[in-house]
């Protein structure tokens, strides 16, 4: 049980056929159809990891639906993708409900004919047969390096989101005034010990708000939390209906006449919420206070390009430019403000600047 080109990545996220896969029998031909054993087991044990679960059935939705309820699982799994559609158009419609690449996906399924059309359709889809069902939390895909407070409740984290989305298409203000209803409340702190586990987890996770993809292990995150060149900041997010977790990360490089944002990144789960500037702001502050010029690298790819539109919105322009680096920098008498629909909360230490 292999990915199909040998390479290991990150999943985050397992969708699953139901006849003869999570269940065993073909519920439409009639058959009392029953979990296979130990599924429950590896369900419920990729739901600690963090990874979430979505399913993609050729199915009538209400009588899969009902087995699922009944099985005690159906709550396990996110935009349940259960009609006659092909099972890459489900996992494409997934992937987008979730914001996430279909690259990021596990397919389980126990039919080499939808296997191979869904790695037709999505050659990075991770696709695997159901008859090693009780082999897959030994995956190396499906083992996260850390298991944070943040990963255990990711699935409720999308859970709420879903009702947020469904309360946004049936708001009757404008999108600033539902933006201002949900009374946000956007708090930073400089990153502690404990903070570096989740820390390492959004540099791998985020891919679309992250200004240079870079990712940074545990040690080297360690590292600039004592560093006196550098500040590492840690953001969390909280509305009317709860949490978001701790969902951005900034990382300065402080040099004597300016400094430099290696990395900006915010969760992909905030992309509609207008939050990531908030984190800009502050640091753009923390330069102006220290009287110091501010660059910001940026790393284009496929998926970022909304990180390049962040800084140019905050008055940030190109001073340099090679094959693999952009670097942008703000002019110091421009006034930066926060979103007015957000209540920014900077914890000590970081009302003063660093020296």
């Amino acid at each position: 049980m292999s990915s199909a080109n040998g390479k290991r990545k990150s999943v985050k996220c397992v969708v699953w056929d139901l006849d003869n896969t999570l269940w065993e029998g073909v519920l439409i031909e009639g058959d009392s159809v029953q979990p296979r054993p130990g599924v429950a087991d590896v369900i419920k044990g990729l739901d600690q990891r963090g990874i979430l679960q979505s399913i993609a059935s050729k199915n009538n939705h209400d009588d899969a639906l009902a087995c699922l309820q009944q099985f005690r699982l159906a709550e396990y799994f996110l935009y349940p993708q259960i009609n006659w559609n092909s099972k890459a158009a489900s996992i494409q419609t997934i992937a987008t409900k979730l914001n996430l690449s279909p690259a990021a996906f596990a397919f389980v399924d126990d039919q080499e004919f939808e296997r191979e059309e869904v790695r037709f359709s999505h050659p990075d889809v991770l696709c695997l047969d159901s008859s090693n069902i009780d082999r897959m939390l030994e995956l190396p895909e499906l083992m996260p390096r850390f298991i944070t407070d943040d990963s255990r409740l990711r699935r409720q984290l999308y859970l709420t989101e879903q009702v947020r989305l469904q309360d946004e298409d049936s708001f009757a203000g404008s999108r600033a005034e539902f933006l201002e209803s949900l009374a946000m409340e956007f708090t930073i702190s400089e990153a502690r010990e404990d903070d570096l586990k989740r820390a390492e987890e959004l540099t791998v996770r985020t891919n679309q708000l992250n200004s240079t993809a870079y990712t940074y292990s545990f040690n080297q995150l360690r590292h600039f939390i004592n560093s006196p060149r550098h500040q590492l900041l840690i953001c969390e997010l909280t509305d009317k209906y709860g949490s978001y977790g701790k969902i951005g990360l900034g990382l300065v490089e402080m040099q004597e006449d300016y400094w430099t944002i290696k990395l900006l990144l915010m969760s992909c789960r905030v992309v509609s919420r207008g939050v990531g500037s908030a984190l800009l702001t502050h640091i753009v502050r923390l330069a102006n206070e220290a009287n110091v010029r501010l660059r910001a690298e940026y790393v284009p790819n496929d998926r970022n390009r909304i990180m390049q539109i962040t800084y140019k919105f905050a008055a940030f322009a190109e001073v340099e430019r090679n094959p693999n680096l952009v670097v942008f920098e703000r002019p110091p008498t421009v006034k930066a403000e926060y979103p007015s629909y957000i209540r920014v909360n900077v914890l000590e230490p970081l009302a003063g600047v660093r020296n």
